[in-house]
């Protein structure tokens, strides 16, 4: 009887098949453990929180970098796109009445009445991230082209109505809010506001449940106060009442279904 002669043992080429796998393997780890790396639409450079005020205000915050924000039109509810983030500035109809401008250009429009160049009828509070200086701050305006950055190329700014987050009297903060004419301000509704930090960080921010403007605002402080991380130092309010919308992976805040003309997105 002959014996079948066995293939030799390559010991080097099994050795780099063994190292492969083990490479394989651990890329694969790294991947299942990104963090956020479930959420959908590849969305992974925001921290999430829900907040509760002692007088029962509910507030949820996307906090991101500024950098990673588009100020998008949408003519839809904030929660029925592909997008996470939370509704803009004030709207009628299809015309935007809240300055929003990405890099130069109105989101709705090419220019004229309508198109986000301007906060209509009034000088108002506009958040303009200056991406060449890297600076927010909150300019009062009328028109974008009244808006003052290092390079008009590199900018966002997003109308609403000044929201002064500054220790003081009360009667400071709603004199401004008061100034710029905000839109039922005692009224228990649906709250929406963009606030920075002093770390360079954009905080969207909208309410669960309704509130009036000071409300809102001392929801905000709270959470300042129990955040410990960084300070806020001021913003603006968007639309409010059925406008107010939020998505994101934790949570969906619709208003009441409403369509709105443009959002504060995220890209990442």
């Amino acid at each position: 009887m002959s014996l079948r002669r066995l293939p030799k043992f390559n010991a080097p080429g099994v050795a780099i098949l063994i190292a492969a796998l083990f490479v394989f393997a651990g890329i694969a780890y790294m991947l299942i453990r990104l963090p956020n790396a479930d959420k959908p639409g590849g969305y992974r450079e925001y921290a999430y929180s829900r907040h509760e005020s002692p007088d029962g205000v509910a507030i949820h915050l996307l906090k991101t970098s500024p950098n990673n924000i588009k100020l998008e039109r949408i003519n839809a509810n904030v929660t029925d796109t592909a997008f996470f983030g939370v509704n803009g500035g004030f709207f009628y109809e299809g015309a935007l009445l809240s300055i929003a401008v990405h890099n130069g250009v109105p989101v709705n429009t090419a220019s004229g009445y309508g198109s986000g160049d301007e906060n209509a009828k009034y000088a108002r509070g506009t958040l303009v991230w200056d991406a060449a200086a890297e600076r927010f701050s909150v300019q009062t305006v009328r028109s974008a082209a009244d808006i003052k950055v290092k390079d008009r190329h590199r900018y966002w700014a997003q109308g609403g109505i000044s929201l002064d987050l500054s220790p003081g009297p009360a009667h400071s903060w709603r004199w401004k809010t008061d100034a710029e004419r905000m839109p039922f301000p005692d009224d228990r509704r649906l709250r929406t506001a963009a606030v920075y930090d002093d770390r360079g960080r954009l905080l969207l921010i909208v309410s669960e449940n309704a509130a009036t403007a000071s409300q809102f605002r001392q929801a905000i402080i709270d959470y300042d106060e129990q955040d410990r991380e960084a300070a806020l130092l001021g913003g603006i309010f968007l639309d409010g009442d059925g406008s107010s919308q939020l998505r994101s992976a934790e949570a969906v805040l619709p208003g009441d279904r409403r369509s709105v003309v443009q959002m504060i997105r995220l890209l990442r």
